[in-house]
């Protein structure tokens, strides 16, 4: 049977970008059913922190996947709950592991096409020397693209300190004042891109910054 972690924070800002209410319904519906084949004992507070999501949400999509008869549950000593996929709740994972991978497979084409046509346009204008702004699976596919082109990525600047650890050997920094060397900035970040346009473009010239179209925004000046 085929099988499907639970999504990445990432990922789930990934899709996000493009996923209508009701797909992303089907995505999390799909994260519970793949929780609880994997552990039947799995209380509620534990599927909400595995998925991210608030407890009451993870209790009201857990009803109704009992309620739609892809879930059953018994109970056990100790006021606990054990809770079964049934046959249609495996079909059902199934079909939407099916669904979500298509969508998945799109979207990582899209975004490495968006990168390319960035890059593109990058070296038209003789602008080799990229920061990346925003540590993200978006910035992983930009930087695997990146090596299509004659493209140095000098490094990621991020607006939290939480991580800075090296990306891919390229140094990682929270202080914009400590980068230099760039001839041109690309947003990668996926929690607030159009915000962290905004901040940037009060350091630097805004024909500088580029934004993968990916993330449904473009900057006043882009061409792209």
């Amino acid at each position: 049977m085929l099988d499907l972690i639970i999504v990445s924070h990432y990922s789930v800002q990934l899709m996000n970008t493009q996923l209508n209410q009701e797909t992303k319904e089907d995505q999390l519906t799909l994260n519970i059913l793949d929780a609880i084949e994997k552990q039947s004992d799995l209380s509620q507070r534990r599927l909400a922190g595995d998925l991210g999501i608030a407890l009451g949400l993870a209790n009201s999509y857990l009803k109704r996947c009992i309620r739609k008869g892809l879930v059953k549950v018994s109970a056990i000593p100790s006021n606990r709950y054990l809770y079964y996929l049934t046959p249609k709740g495996f079909s059902e994972k199934t079909r939407l592991t099916a669904e979500y991978l298509n969508v998945s497979f799109n979207f990582y084409r899209q975004a490495g096409d968006s990168c390319q046509r960035i890059f593109e346009e990058c070296e038209s204008q003789g602008i080799e020397d990229l920061l990346f702004c925003g540590r993200s699976e978006l910035a992983e596919i930009a930087f695997l693209r990146a090596m299509e082109f004659s493209i140095n990525i000098i490094g990621i600047y991020v607006t939290e300190s939480s991580n800075l650890d090296p990306f891919y050997s390229k140094p990682v920094w929270s202080d914009f004042d400590q980068v230099d060397d760039y001839k041109g900035l690309l947003i990668t970040d996926l929690n607030g891109p159009e915000n962290l346009y905004k901040d940037l473009s009060q350091f630097c010239a805004e024909e500088i910054i580029f934004v993968p179209d990916i993330l449904r925004f473009k900057s006043q000046s882009s061409s792209v």
